[in-house]
């Protein structure tokens, strides 16, 4: 078996707030008068996450944290072996709960920059927006994107128990602006959310999906567009959207005929960083390193990135898999 962490990926499915360094959060925390539990990193439930994720955006105020953050995301993923990121960041949010719109997201692109810089590592934002909230900030989310050639993609996240047909226009105007769309569906909701997704709200890829497997015909549908699915394996068991990861359905994907690419999705949370992921599944599912390459080879597809960076990153994974172990 080879090195996994000198595989070559592409990471297309992590949540910025959701990579801080635990030490990093108690450093910027104690900056900001904010009090980080020693016991942070670990939750047993989903109200637990949200909460923990409610922490990490308390921490967040000034322009050095987030640019301390996105670089040190750059320096992670980089040790990881991840060649190329689009990291998802709640631009809006951030910039509306702290009285300054653009602040925030310029700060990240800053970080990102210097990331870049220093470790060679090729990052992407996809500004993602809550179903839980209004369609204003929503537009303004997208306003963000439009005037920032960091940003490759929009799409919404959060609870699917909300609907997405609110933020219809939205999206249809993101891609008449040239930028990509990127939905979280089919984790905690079904195949209406899915098909949703893939309608009227525009997305490219599935952020997730792994509940398409409830509709044969949305299987074909998908398999025949060539829909690629952001799946993360480690997450949605920790979540519970998976009973184990022996349980995960990431073979019956692959076996549908699906593309499937891999991520980790809130990494510190669950403590499962890139080339972990990989191991997990290949260690579970007696993965060859045929298989991981595959795995890799789908990211590199489905990524956003220009088409000298995939050629580039094609060319790193033969070398990896022909290399000998």
């Amino acid at each position: 078996m080879r090195d996994l962490l000198s595989l070559p990926k592409a990471h297309l499915h992590v949540h910025l707030e959701s990579t801080v360094r635990w030490a990093t959060l108690r450093e910027i925390g104690a900056a900001n008068g904010v009090k980080v539990p020693d016991d942070v990193g670990t939750f047993g439930s989903f109200a637990a996450f949200f909460a923990q994720n409610d922490l990490v955006r308390a921490c967040l105020r000034r322009p050095a944290d987030f640019r301390r953050v996105a670089y040190e995301f750059c320096e992670d993923e980089a040790a990881q072996g991840t060649r190329y990121a689009e990291v998802s960041f709640t631009a809006a949010g951030h910039g509306e709960r702290l009285g300054d719109l653009g602040m925030p997201l310029a700060a990240v692109l800053e970080g990102l920059d210097a990331g870049r810089e220093a470790f060679g590592i090729e990052c992407r934002l996809i500004l993602d927006h809550s179903r839980r909230r209004s369609v204003e900030r929503a537009w303004r989310t997208l306003d963000l994107a439009r005037h920032h050639d960091g940003v490759v993609a929009v799409g919404l996240a959060g609870d699917e128990a909300h609907p997405g047909d609110p933020f219809n226009d939205v999206f249809a105007a993101a891609r008449d602006a040239g930028l990509h769309v990127v939905h979280h569906a089919g984790e905690g909701e079904g195949p209406a959310s899915i098909r949703h997704a893939l309608g009227p709200g525009r997305t490219e890829r599935l952020g997730h999906g792994i509940r398409i497997l409830d509709d044969p015909d949305l299987v074909a549908e998908v398999r025949d567009r060539r829909i690629p699915l952001e799946v993360c394996p480690s997450s949605n068991v920790a979540l519970g959207f998976a009973p184990t990861l022996e349980d995960h359905p990431l073979p019956h994907l692959l076996g549908a005929g699906l593309i499937v690419t891999l991520n980790t999705d809130i990494p510190a949370l669950v403590g499962t960083p890139l080339t972990a992921e990989y191991t997990r599944v290949r260690d579970t599912f007696a993965y060859d390193d045929q298989a991981l390459a595959n795995l890799a080879r789908a990211g590199v597809d489905a990524s956003f990135a220009p088409a000298s960076t995939k050629t580039r990153l094609h060319q790193e994974i033969t070398t990896w898999l022909t290399t000998t172990p």
